[in-house]
């Protein structure tokens, strides 16, 4: 029976945050694309997901994807098969990143939604030189206006209320790859490293010239890290 690898993209994104693993995977695994943004409620969002795809599941969630993952994981856990997280974290949101969501938010609602990923977030996701990279940042902006208001207010909404996944990450016993970006500024890698140490067959690859955004930084990397580790698994 062939492997099915649910794909979750972050806040903002959509399919194309995964373009160069839905080539490269395809021969691993039937390889789908989750909705992320079905509920403003993370386990509505993660049922929606168990609920479309039956069977035993891997998973490769990108940031808030990642934070579905665990979501997943805590409803089935039975069924998973592999997990993949990429850029992502097993915390609630601190203080500084409530109030940053809450002017998002804002920003939306008056407007000014196109200006949340071009003018506030793309240099803070990239290393400085991969914010050089016009096409990456047309291709990110573009992703993020495809998502759209509502779909916007659902992710933040049920980050919001996102329970502490710390407790859980020792019960996780599938096996685990965690990617971390070396400069990435929103999922520091001391995040990747507790993760790592936590869930107890995990593997933990940290890339290097990476922000946040690993799987369009540095798509070779990944998709060669993933597929050795996927043939080891």
């Amino acid at each position: 029976m062939t492997d099915k690898l649910i794909m979750v993209p972050g806040t903002l994104f959509d399919k194309n945050l995964f373009k160069h693993q839905l080539q490269c995977l395809n021969s691993k695994a039937e390889c789908y694309v989750a909705n992320n943004s079905s509920s403003d409620n993370l386990e509505e969002v993660a049922k929606n997901i168990l609920d479309k795809y039956e069977g035993k599941l891997s998973v490769l969630g990108h940031s808030y994807g990642g934070i579905i993952a665990f979501e997943l994981f805590r409803q089935a856990p039975e069924r998973i098969g592999k997990l993949i997280l990429l850029n992502t974290t097993h915390k609630v949101p601190n203080k500084q990143t409530k109030i940053l969501f809450q002017k998002f938010i804002g920003m939306a609602f008056l407007g000014e939604f196109n200006k949340i990923t071009n003018d506030n977030l793309i240099d803070i996701m990239l290393t400085p030189e991969n914010a050089k990279n016009n096409d990456l940042r047309d291709a990110i902006v573009h992703m993020s206006l495809n998502v759209g208001i509502d779909n916007f207010y659902n992710q933040v909404k049920a980050q919001l209320g996102r329970p502490d996944s710390t407790k859980d990450l020792k019960n996780i016993k599938c096996p685990t790859l965690i990617i971390a970006g070396r400069e990435d500024n929103i999922c520091p890698l001391k995040l990747h490293e507790e993760m790592a140490e936590a869930i107890p067959n995990s593997t933990l690859k940290v890339i290097d010239k990476c922000g946040h955004l690993s799987l369009l930084e540095q798509p070779v990397l990944v998709n060669n890290t993933i597929i050795d580790w996927w043939n080891k698994n």
